[in-house]
């Protein structure tokens, strides 16, 4: 009998070792900086590209994984038979679950997409857990139901102070006419239901600065539930660190992830962002 096979895309937050040791295969996203083409991870890391991007006059355009790339991916996993689990990030952000399910009606091999409603760390909730029971031998049916229990309790908040990126970028829809670089306005955006939506705003970083103290308050009152926290970042970890430090005060064995976040996001949130990211138990 053969194990279910897990497929994900660059936009995930997981560490090597982690990548390594429950055998997840990363199809990457392309980015384009300054008129050059990169494969995220493989051409470019996370550091080079948010160097480029700081530098940068122009918003970086990032895209899909091509299809055929899928296609090759799924005909190779599947060639012993084993079913393929591929958990995309959410379709709020990228046509990559898409993508994969077209490339999925393309190929022999037993393929099931999977979108995820997030990315980043709260992509990996799902992914590791997935990886964690395919090894097991659980079916795709079990692991699907499981998954979906994660992205119910999952919670993503990412604070950003300075709203050109995301403004060109059109991720906020009819939000944006609201906003405006103009007035030093910092916002605190949710990911939920694969859509983006302002539950903080207001003038200086005091407004992040508050945000982000009820958030750690309310962690911090919870922690024995909280299952891992994840904090990415763009360009400065500071706030992120600080955070952990407050949160391992009282709460030592939390599991806490702290890492660059991937190009794609970088590309919508810009210069100065983070994201916090949970689940609770």
């Amino acid at each position: 009998m053969t194990n279910v096979k897990i497929v994900t895309d660059s936009s995930i937050q997981m560490t090597p070792e982690e990548v390594e040791k429950y055998h997840v295969t990363i199809i990457p996203l392309t980015v384009e900086i300054d008129g050059q083409q990169y494969i995220d991870g493989q051409d470019i890391t996370r550091a080079e590209f948010s160097q480029k991007m700081l530098s940068s006059t122009d918003l970086p355009k990032t895209s899909q994984p091509p299809l055929g790339r899928f296609v090759d991916v799924f005909n190779e996993l599947g060639q012993d038979g084993s079913p393929i689990l591929a958990i995309m990030m959410t379709k709020g952000l990228s046509g990559t679950a898409d993508a994969a399910s077209q490339a999925a009606d393309l190929v022999d091999s037993k393929v099931t997409v999977v979108d995820s409603g997030f990315t980043d760390r709260g992509l990996a909730f799902q992914v590791i857990a997935a990886a964690k029971m395919a090894q097991a031998g659980a079916s795709i049916n079990d692991i699907l139901l499981e998954i979906q229990k994660i992205r119910d309790k999952t919670e993503l908040y990412v604070a950003v102070p300075n709203l050109e990126n995301l403004l060109k970028g059109g991720r906020l829809g009819n939000v944006a006419s609201s906003l405006t670089t103009l007035l030093n306005i910092n916002v605190v955006v949710q990911l939920a239901d694969s859509k983006l939506k302002v539950v903080k705003k207001g003038r200086g970083i005091k407004t992040i600065n508050k945000f982000v103290d009820g958030i750690v308050e309310e962690i911090a009152a919870d922690g024995a539930q909280i299952d891992e926290l994840g904090m990415a970042y763009v360009n400065d970890a500071t706030i992120p660190n600080e955070i952990a430090a407050r949160l391992h005060q009282d709460w030592p064995e939390l599991n806490t992830v702290i890492e660059l976040t991937s190009p794609i996001i970088m590309t919508h949130t810009g210069k100065g962002a983070f994201a916090m990211i949970f689940y609770r138990k």
